[in-house]
């Protein structure tokens, strides 16, 4: 099959990696922070353990129970009880979405990090691509192929990603799209300070700043089928821009931060962005 701008590899429409001979060495810790998912955490779990031995070797699931008012926290203790790869993380109160991604981050044990919404509104077959691509990127970060969202959602996504990237210099569709695999090295040097929503623009400042390499993928996304999104709150909305108007922030470097990997830089180009 020929390469062509959509498809620069030639490789074969539904085939997740260009590569036949693509083996599972991989150690993998996959992350879930979940608030009030009771209706979709079961689920989400069940379907990631039925794709991973796909694509791992070994692997751990670490759910973060976020302070949850409703019924989550019972079912992560029946897959807990259920799966032994199944970790919980119990936040006493809601403490928000980076605080959550952050104690799974400092949980993990494997190669290899991958984080996801709980509410199963992607399709872990195609962490098979991501889990591939990270053998030569630091970063491999899923973009929703089609979103499955009301108009006036995707809107706000739009501009939002462009105002991220006039404000921040960073070049990724979907930034806020859960499906990212990070090599373990990667927050060594990356550090989650924000506390908001903006969790994913302040690691990707960084890494642009620290010269990360970074590999975008299409992926795919559902509908979600119960509960509903937090993001659309207006306080998560209002700390969001709040936090963007001090872009010096999201994209500081600490002495140490750029000193522990300027070898790193002499060895690789800069920051390189490609897409499937």
């Amino acid at each position: 099959m020929l390469a062509s701008a959509d498809n620069p590899l030639g490789a074969i429409p539904g085939f997740n990696h260009p590569k036949e001979d693509f083996q599972t060495v991989r150690d993998v810790s996959v992350i879930f922070p979940a608030f009030n998912e009771e209706g979709n955490i079961r689920c989400t779990v069940e379907t990631v353990i039925r794709a991973l031995p796909k694509v791992a070797m070994k692997w751990e699931i670490i759910v973060v129970d976020g302070g949850n008012s409703d019924a989550t926290a019972l079912v992560c203790d029946e897959l807990k009880a259920q799966f032994p790869e199944v970790e919980i993380i119990r936040h006493g109160q809601n403490r928000g979405y980076s605080a959550a991604l952050k104690s799974g981050i400092m949980s993990t044990k494997y190669d290899l990090i991958f984080f996801s919404d709980s509410d199963g509104q992607f399709d872990f077959r195609d962490l098979e691509q991501l889990i591939f691509w990270s053998e030569d990127y630091d970063i491999v970060a899923g973009y929703r192929a089609k979103r499955q969202e009301p108009l006036y959602r995707r809107i706000n996504a739009l501009g939002w990603n462009v105002l991220v990237r006039l404000v921040l210099g960073i070049k990724l569709r979907n930034i806020d799209c859960a499906f990212k695999v990070f090599r373990r090295s990667v927050f060594d040097h990356v550090q989650i300070r924000c506390v908001g929503a903006m969790v994913n623009t302040e690691i990707f400042a960084q890494a642009t700043q620290l010269g990360m390499r970074i590999r975008k993928v299409k992926v795919s996304y559902f509908p979600r089928r119960q509960g509903k999104q937090s993001g659309t709150n207006v306080h998560v909305i209002i700390k969001a821009f709040r936090e963007l108007c001090r872009p010096w922030k999201l994209r500081q470097v600490a002495p140490d931060q750029g000193d522990s990997i300027l070898r790193l830089r002499t060895l690789r180009p800069q920051l390189i962005y490609q897409c499937l």
